[in-house]
């Protein structure tokens, strides 16, 4: 059974643990999920109503009117979908569109002082986007593993980034 992208990361957070809506929403948030997942307060309901009809997940049975208040489990054919679902996407082998790609392709349409500029600019996002993933981490620990997993790969290729960058323009060593 195929699941999208926000499908498997409501799913997933319930595998890791019985949640309801709102609970959902505060993870998603404290994780930065949002950032690598498009996955708004409005849809949450939405696929907790679509992986339930599905037998995918099933809640404790409070009243229906009270959404937030319903808790999820996973049935055992949602933790399989889970699973299944989290195996393809590790090892899709699709290509991500970058934006930077696009823009290092038209370099010929800039100056060289606007392109400095640029990767910069970008550093200085970088180096945030570094500390901010890093005090997320710290602040929530200690996480399950796929947490830690995602914290770790996205701070790889922060690193990363940062290192390629800091071979064009100065760097702090800070």
């Amino acid at each position: 059974m195929e699941l999208t992208a926000t499908e498997l990361t409501i799913l997933g957070l319930i595998t890791e643990r019985p949640r309801h809506g709102y609970d959902l929403d505060q993870v998603i948030e404290q994780r930065g999920i949002r950032r690598w997942a498009e996955v708004g307060f409005s849809s949450i309901y939405y696929v907790l109503t679509k992986l339930e009809g599905r037998g995918l997940i099933e809640s404790d049975g409070a009243q229906a009117g009270a959404k937030s208040r319903r808790v999820f489990h996973a049935t055992a054919a949602g933790r399989h979908a889970a699973k299944e679902s989290a195996v393809t996407f590790i090892a899709d082998q699709r290509t991500v569109v970058h934006p930077v790609l696009i823009g290092l392709a038209n370099l010929s349409l800039i100056s060289e002082e606007d392109y400095v500029d640029s990767l910069q600019r970008r550093l200085i996002w970088i180096d945030e986007r570094i500390s901010a993933v890093t005090a997320a981490e710290r602040s929530q620990a200690p996480l399950p593993r796929p947490a830690r997993e995602v914290f770790s790969y996205s701070l790889s290729l922060l690193e990363a980034e940062r290192s390629w960058l800091a071979t064009r323009v100065p760097v702090s060593n800070e």
